[in-house]
C-alpha cells in the first residue's frame, strides 16, 4: 500500500533512472524517471542462468536480493552511458539523493554504501566500470552461493567482505588493516542513519529514534532532528506493526490519494 508514496518520491528525483522488472500491475500515474519490464519470474530465472552461466532455479522470489551485486553486469544494456548503476529496496522513502550523493562523493568512490558497516542492501551506489559490474565474481564460489535455492544475503555477506573486513573494530583500526585492500580505498561506509529501530544506534549515540518523518516536495526530515535531511527512510522496522497491516487491508491511503500531496509524514500508525 506503500508504493504511491515510493513513487512519489522517485517522481521528486527527477534526474534519477529507476527500472523494475516485474510480473506486478503498472502503477497508473508513474513519473518518466521509473521504467518497466514486464516479465515473469521464470523468465527472469532462466535470463539470469543464462547470463551468468548458472543454474539459477530460486524457490521464492526473495533470493532476487542475492542478485542486487550482479545487477549491473546482468542488465548492463539498462544502464550503458550511465556513471553510476545501484540496487535497492522498495520499503523506503527517499529524500533529495542528489544532495546527499553529491558530485565530490560520485568523484571520489567506486561503491558508495549508506552503512558504516557493511555494503547496504537497500540501496547502494557502484560506478559504472567493468571492473565493478564483475566486481561480485571475486567472491569465492559466487556461483554455488547463487545456485542456491535460499536466500543467503550475499549483497550485505559475501559481497560485503571483498571491500570491509574487521566490521566489528574501532573504525580507525579497521581502516587502517584495511589500508591494503583496493576495493576498500575506493568505497565510502558511511553511515546515512536511514534505518532507524533497527541494532544501530542514531547519531547521538541513542536508541532514541525519531518517531515521525515528514515528506515535504521531495525533502526528508524527521521530527528529532529539525531542519537535518535524510537520503531515505528506511522503514523495515514499522512496516509490519499492526497499525500499518490495518491501513493495507482497509486501503484507504490510496482512495484517499494523499500520496499527490506536497507533504505527508511517516508514523508508526502509518501515512497521513
Amino acid at each position: 500500500f506503500w508504493m504511491p508514496f515510493f513513487i512519489e518520491s522517485c517522481r521528486h528525483n527527477p534526474d534519477i533512472q529507476w527500472q523494475f522488472f516485474t510480473d506486478c500491475p503498472i502503477p497508473v500515474n508513474s513519473p518518466d524517471n521509473i521504467r518497466y519490464s514486464e516479465i515473469s519470474f521464470d523468465e527472469y530465472n532462466k535470463m539470469v542462468s543464462d547470463r551468468l552461466g548458472i543454474h539459477f532455479n530460486p524457490r521464492t522470489p526473495y533470493k532476487l536480493c542475492d542478485l542486487k551485486p550482479a545487477m549491473g553486469y546482468l542488465h548492463q544494456d539498462k544502464i550503458s552511458g550511465y556513471g553510476f548503476w545501484g540496487f535497492g529496496d522498495i520499503d523506503l522513502i527517499y529524500g533529495n539523493l542528489r544532495a546527499y550523493f553529491s558530485p565530490q562523493r560520485l568523484d571520489k568512490f567506486d561503491l558508495i554504501s549508506t552503512h558504516e558497516r557493511r555494503v547496504s542492501g537497500h540501496l547502494c551506489l557502484i560506478r559504472n566500470t567493468q571492473e565493478m559490474l564483475e566486481c561480485f565474481k571475486r567472491v569465492p564460489q559466487w556461483k554455488e552461493k547463487l545456485e542456491n535455492s535460499e536466500h543467503t544475503g550475499f549483497d550485505e555477506g559475501a559481497f560485503s567482505r571483498l571491500f570491509i573486513r574487521y566490521k566489528q573494530w574501532p573504525f580507525f583500526l579497521r581502516s587502517l588493516l584495511s589500508m591494503p585492500n583496493r576495493l576498500w580505498r575506493h568505497s565510502e561506509f558511511y553511515e546515512a542513519f536511514s534505518t532507524p529501530n533497527g541494532r544501530v544506534p542514531w547519531h547521538d549515540g541513542s536508541f532514541n529514534f525519531p518517531d515521525c518523518w515528514k515528506w515535504s516536495d521531495g525533502k526528508l526530515t524527521n521530527s528529532k532532528d529539525g531542519d537535518r535531511q535524510f537520503p531515505y527512510f528506511h522503514f523495515i522496522a514499522w512496516k509490519d506493526r499492526s497499525e500499518w497491516k490495518e491501513h493495507a487491508e482497509n486501503n484507504f491511503i490510496r482512495d484517499a490519494g494523499l500520496a499527490q500531496e506536497n507533504s505527508w509524514k511517516i508514523t508508526p500508525q502509518g501515512f497521513m
